[in-house]
């Protein structure tokens, strides 16, 4: 898979892929990833990829040109690309998005910054993705969520395959409890049936505890 970072800051992106699942990914050749400069598809001297907004108000807007530049040239290479942006005002990102999204050959994301975009970019995109209902001071932040949850799902990425399948949100329930060694912290003890090898107790005991969760933390994840 390769997945396009567009963007006026590829400097944010050097340790997030140079460490955990994403460096794993990019080792194991799952992962190619290009960091787009959007100021290298600047025209003037200044290299400036915003300006002020047309009727004026507070902040700076993203230029199209750049962006738009950028996503031809990347489509010229990659004519199925998946072109996403990165927005507020998009369909909050899930499970589902990040299922459908690790099967795209080619997945473009767009990081906006300032007041946003220029409006007339969102015809040249397939889709806004949003992380959730809070304001970032650019997409770079929402990029790499987008991008750890979509890495992580790529065949053999991950060790063990059944790791993605049980986790939270894969069956539309947070995933249960999890317990490790000392077999007690502080007065608190690990449930006897995670330790009694039975290992159909401990498949019911983890989809009863799982649905418990869900229920009581995310019951809006039950109602779907």
């Amino acid at each position: 898979m390769r997945i396009h970072l567009l963007t006026i800051f590829p400097e944010f992106f050097a340790t997030p892929l140079a460490v955990g699942v994403p460096k794993r990914a990019r080792e194991a050749g799952a992962l190619n990833v290009s960091l787009v400069d959007l100021r290298e598809y600047t025209s003037d001297r200044h290299r400036s990829t915003d300006d002020y907004p047309y009727g004026g108000g507070p902040g700076m807007v993203m230029k199209a040109e750049p962006i738009v530049e950028a996503l031809e040239a990347i489509r010229a290479g990659a004519p199925h690309a998946r072109r996403v942006l990165l927005s507020p005002r998009g369909v909050v990102f899930d499970h589902a998005h990040a299922t459908a999204l690790a099967n795209e050959p080619d997945l473009v994301l767009v990081c906006g910054r300032y007041e946003g975009v220029d409006e007339r970019v969102r015809h040249f995109v397939d889709e806004e993705l949003s992380i959730g209902d809070y304001v970032l001071s650019g997409g770079e932040a929402a990029a790499l969520v987008v991008l750890d949850a979509v890495v992580r799902l790529l065949p053999g990425v991950l060790g063990n395959a059944e790791s993605t399948e049980s986790e939270s949100f894969a069956s539309g329930l947070l995933e249960y409890p999890h317990y490790t060694r000392p077999d007690v912290v502080r007065g608190h003890g690990v449930p006897p049936v995670l330790l009694s090898g039975d290992h159909a107790a401990v498949a019911r005991w983890r989809e009863s505890e799982a649905r418990e969760l869900t229920r009581r933390v995310r019951p809006d994840l039950l109602e779907r």
